[in-house]
């Protein structure tokens, strides 16, 4: 297992669409194995293939703090949605060092393929609900970001240029 370059804003591969994966193969379970590796490292709550440059509709969840209930999405959509609220302080492993106020439903249902090739629904709510909604806006090449009043999203985008101006992004 490996610990995964991930890709910070700015970078093409996070606006792009993700491609369902058809077959789970062992390149597939390996890049699943080195995303939770990767998640673990970086204390993340959830992780997006396209974060580590793969175009593929992958992603890896777990909101314990003991780091032993992961979540492995293959192909997923939510299919029901309810109760919008915003949640505190929403950040990204893309987008280090910012956090705000994100819409999202407090209520959300999921249908994916786990990593043993079976399709699952899960029926959440709460911290775990925004965390896969957040994830799956990643496959679809969507950055919390972009739920934020145009002002706000100015001022980060303004913050991390001059991030990479100094050097420090």
């Amino acid at each position: 297992m490996a610990i995964l370059n991930i890709e910070k804003y700015g970078s093409k591969v996070l606006r792009q669409k993700s491609k369902n994966v058809d077959t789970i193969t062992k390149d597939i379970k390996l890049l699943i194995k080195d995303m939770l590796e990767t998640l673990y490292f970086t204390k993340g709550v959830g992780l997006a293939a396209p974060q580590v440059g793969q175009l593929l509709r992958i992603c890896t969840i777990d909101i314990s703090r003991d780091q032993k209930t992961p979540i492995f999405m293959i192909n997923p959509i939510i299919f029901m949605k309810e109760d919008k609220k915003f949640f505190e302080g929403e950040g990204c492993l893309s987008i280090p060092g910012f956090h705000e106020k994100v819409p999202r439903f407090d209520k959300i249902s999921a249908e994916y393929t786990g990593l043993d090739g079976h399709k699952k629904k899960i029926f959440t709510q709460g911290f775990l609900a925004e965390a896969i909604h957040h994830e799956i806006d990643h496959l679809d090449g969507k950055l919390f970001i972009d739920y934020l009043p145009d002002f706000k999203r100015k001022a980060i985008e303004k913050e991390i240029k001059r991030k990479k101006k100094a050097g420090d992004w």
